[in-house]
């Protein structure tokens, strides 16, 4: 792989990690308790979510709830 190659994956990469945590955030402190009514008042596990939710971020844009 030349230098150019992994310049570009890794600029993907960050590209994609930098969209999941903006997604993350939102989804954490906005539209978790309209997805699940149990996570009102929950904040201790949220933190537990963030790597999942940065990782599956297309999926959780495709089934926010109310959208």
């Amino acid at each position: 792989m030349s230098g150019e190659a992994a310049r570009l994956l890794l600029a993907g990469l960050a590209a994609y990690g930098a969209a999941g945590l903006a997604v993350a955030l939102v989804f954490l402190f906005r539209a978790i308790e309209r997805a699940t009514p149990a996570a009102r008042g929950a904040h201790a596990f949220r933190p537990l979510l963030l790597p999942g939710l940065i990782l599956l971020w297309p999926l959780v844009l495709w089934r926010w709830p109310d959208a």
